[in-house]
């Protein structure tokens, strides 16, 4: 990485940072920041304008990059120009999009998705649950934390999710069992790793710094802590990651095999079959953008279309002729 990368890099890491970014979009951004430099050979980016973003924009189109992929390296550059250089970008005019396929989401019927919970074990199990009880994304259900479960009130307090806004969903009854014995184990793993000096769990910066004692605290844990312990580099701090999404991921795809499930099943068509199957039980769509965390009711719409499937339930002509006669042998025999 040359000077001017490394120095732009910083300046965007630390505005990520400052407004409370996660990891995740951290490295997506100063990703696309680097790759944007070396694009326009190593200028920095303060000395272009619009038209060398569209450029950079055209050439991802060009390269067969989907839309949300060209999105996110828009919207990285907004960030650089708006929030690091407070420069905010000249309108970019016209510039070649990449183009958004049209798919349905891949749903799972009721008797598949019990064939496939019934293919899991331990906390995949409880995860997959999860996923299909309270329409969780895959990250959302491993980023829980001890604080965000309200089992009395049956919710679940979805915080930070995609779009960086907090959000309740409804916490299933046959799942409340199965999440106080993983609360329990939790709970004696932590326990154990504060005895050796261990116990901490990642924390926002600006928590972290003005409460200190907090990365060890039970209510900010992990419901779904790793098999391994870690040492930050930054703070020295022992800490346990939450279970790795590619876990539940391998565990999925391994449980639809065993099933014999004939589609392309991951963790997400579980949050598609829980949209899905709410709405065929006859709840609102409106109710279900909410669960969903859907900024647009015109996202959750995608699932009217799922259940309309097959001509968009117009009966075809064919089912409406008479039923065929057995045709008479060759020879007039009967």
């Amino acid at each position: 990485m040359d000077r001017i990368t490394e120095l732009v890099v910083e300046r965007m890491r630390a505005a990520l940072r400052l407004e409370h970014y996660s990891p995740r979009t951290e490295r997506a951004y100063t990703k696309w920041i680097a790759r944007f430099i070396a694009f326009h050979g190593g200028c920095d980016p303060i000395d272009l304008g619009p038209e060398a973003v569209r450029a950079f924009l055209n050439d991802l189109a060009e390269s067969g990059v989907s839309a949300s992929t060209q999105n996110q390296a828009l919207a990285a550059l907004l960030f650089l120009h708006s929030r690091v250089y407070c420069q905010p970008l000249e309108p970019l005019g016209e510039f070649l999009h990449a183009r958004r396929p049209q798919r349905l989401p891949v749903v799972l019927t009721v008797e598949e998705v019990a064939a496939l919970l019934a293919n899991l074990r331990g906390p995949t199990h409880l995860m997959a649950s999860l996923l299909y009880g309270a329409g969780l994304r895959l990250l959302e259900c491993a980023t829980l934390r001890v604080k965000d479960l309200d089992l009395d009130r049956r919710e679940i307090v979805v915080r930070d999710a995609k779009g960086r806004r907090d959000r309740v969903t409804t916490l299933p009854d046959s799942c409340l069992e199965p999440l106080r014995d993983q609360l329990a184990a939790a709970q004696a793993q932590h326990q154990a790793d504060l005895r050796r000096g261990a116990g901490c769990v990642e924390l926002p910066d600006a928590l972290r710094r003005k409460y200190p004692n907090l990365p060890r605290a039970w209510p900010w844990q992990w419901v779904f802590p790793a098999t391994r312990t870690y040492t930050d580099r930054e703070t020295g701090e022992v800490r346990r990651h939450h279970l790795h999404e590619s876990v539940l991921q391998r565990a999925v795809h391994q449980a639809a095999q065993i099933a014999n499930i004939p589609k392309h099943v991951t963790p997400h068509a579980l949050r598609h079959s829980f949209a899905t199957h709410l709405l065929q039980a006859g709840y609102d769509i409106r109710t279900i953008q909410e669960l969903l965390g859907h900024r647009d009711v015109a996202t959750t719409m995608i699932y009217t279309h799922v259940l309309n499937r097959g001509g968009r339930g117009v009966r075809s002509p064919l089912d409406a002729l008479p039923p065929r006669k057995a045709a008479k042998p060759a020879d007039g025999s009967r």
